[in-house]
């Protein structure tokens, strides 16, 4: 009745790797297909509550919240945090797509509806998947990957073009100053490439964008048929 010591390398196979992906994609679908109109807010996970940009994140959140938005984060702390709670704090629909990093430990607790990823590339395709609007506060190099990503989704066409809002305008001054001078210069991206991008320190206003572009999209897949 011994059975032999099971041989478990095919866990570390390609083919083994390829199906949790697709059972990762499967599972974040099936979560989050019926969320309804969401925003997603994105942000260094080092910024502290108390921290502006953490309380700025948090109004925003909750006036969209407001507006009927889902807010959609990586589920962390810091930005990610502030923007649940604002969402948690109107009522509103908080979701958190929390990724398996050594120094995070799960979502914060803010969040209503948890998703876990091994794959950032899966998570990714979530943040964009169910989302009208993306609004990228300060943040280090997993933020910068967010807004490039969309950008280039958006550039290319293979996503609708929808609002992708910078919040913090002396934040990201340098980075567009550079942009502008040295990428379009070299002919690298066209100057209209920069339209993509919307930049604000006016809650508000963003609220009014994102809310406007939303209602435009909405009459016009309804005059198609959609």
């Amino acid at each position: 009745m011994q059975r032999p010591f099971a041989d478990t390398s095919f866990l570390d196979s390609d083919a083994w790797r390829a199906l949790r992906i697709m059972g990762e994609f499967i599972e974040g679908f099936d979560t989050l297909a019926r969320l309804g109109p969401a925003v997603s807010i994105f942000g260094s996970a080092r910024t502290l509550p108390g921290d502006p940009m953490y309380e700025r994140a948090r109004e925003l959140a909750g006036k969209l919240s407001h507006q009927g938005f889902t807010i959609i984060t990586g589920g962390g702390p810091g930005i990610m945090e502030a923007a649940n709670r604002g969402a948690k704090d109107a009522d509103g629909v908080s979701v958190g797509l929390a990724i398996e990093l050594p120094h995070e430990h799960g979502p914060n607790p803010y969040v209503d509806i948890a998703q876990y990823f091994r794959y950032f590339f899966v998570r990714k395709t979530m943040f964009v998947k169910y989302a009208q609007a993306f609004v990228i506060f300060p943040g280090g190099f997993g933020t910068f990957d967010e807004l490039f990503e969309s950008l280039t989704l958006v550039q290319t066409e293979k996503i609708d073009h929808f609002p992708i809002v910078l919040f913090g305008r002396e934040y990201w001054a340098g980075l567009l100053e550079w942009v502008g001078s040295q990428v379009v210069q070299l002919g690298n991206v066209s100057k209209g490439d920069l339209e993509l991008l919307r930049v604000s320190d006016d809650i508000d206003e963003i609220v009014d964008i994102i809310a406007e572009s939303y209602r435009t999209r909405d009459v016009g897949l309804e005059r198609e048929g959609i």
